[in-house]
């Protein structure tokens, strides 16, 4: 699914990509992620994590998102232990977490179509469930949960994870706009659009115990 606000932020991905290295013109004719080889982050089945970084910086770039060194030093990917990085994948950095106040704030960072797996988030001895909005600052995210549409046409889940999806209600969340989890402990995963998608959470306070993932295979 194509929209006019993404247009632009795709010709910058698109660009910042191929000044990586990361595909070249004729694979970067057509859709974004042909320039996103799954392969390319893999060395004998070890997930290579600073191939990773710099595709998301070059991302951030495409962007014009600031690269602070505090992002540069502290910024996390993950492929879930799944080991289909293209596909189902993340980086994020904490900026914040305080449980004294219940205040979390984090940077999401996804690629085209690369998806956070299923999760939900509940009860544990150090906080209550999280509770979480998510406002894309560039690019776009779809959003899955117990609330939404159909999924729209042209976005495709990814395979290894069809069989642990329990969610298919789907929000498109543009530059800009902001969505809010329906209630607490719902499950939920999020993708990102055409050109990726940069999204500010605020959220309560995250403690890793909460989560919960439906896929028994991943490991975080």
């Amino acid at each position: 699914m194509k929209s006019n606000h993404d247009q632009c932020p795709r010709r910058q991905f698109l660009a910042g990509m191929l000044a990586a290295g990361l595909g070249t013109a004729a694979e970067m004719s057509g859709k974004s992620m042909s320039a996103i080889r799954n392969q390319d982050f893999y060395h004998d089945g070890k997930f290579l994590a600073d191939k990773a970084k710099d595709t998301y910086f070059s991302m951030m770039r495409g962007f014009g998102y600031p690269i602070s060194p505090r992002l540069k030093s502290e910024l996390w990917v993950v492929d879930f232990s799944l080991g289909d990085f293209a596909r189902v994948g993340m980086a994020g950095i904490f900026w914040y977490n305080d449980k004294a106040t219940n205040v979390f704030g984090h940077e999401i960072f996804l690629l085209p179509g690369q998806m956070i797996v299923e999760h939900s988030h509940v009860e544990t001895a150090k906080a209550k469930p999280k509770m979480e909005s998510w406002h894309p600052r560039h690019g776009s995210v779809y959003c899955f949960g117990e609330t939404g549409g159909d999924i729209p046409a042209g976005v495709v889940l990814p395979k290894s994870q069809e069989q642990f999806i329990t969610v298919r209600k789907c929000t498109e969340v543009p530059t800009g706009d902001i969505l809010t989890l329906n209630r607490v402990t719902a499950k939920h995963f999020m993708m990102g659009g055409p050109s990726g998608g940069i999204v500010s959470e605020y959220a309560s306070f995250h403690d890793n115990d909460g989560l919960r993932f439906t896929n028994p295979g991943v490991k975080f």
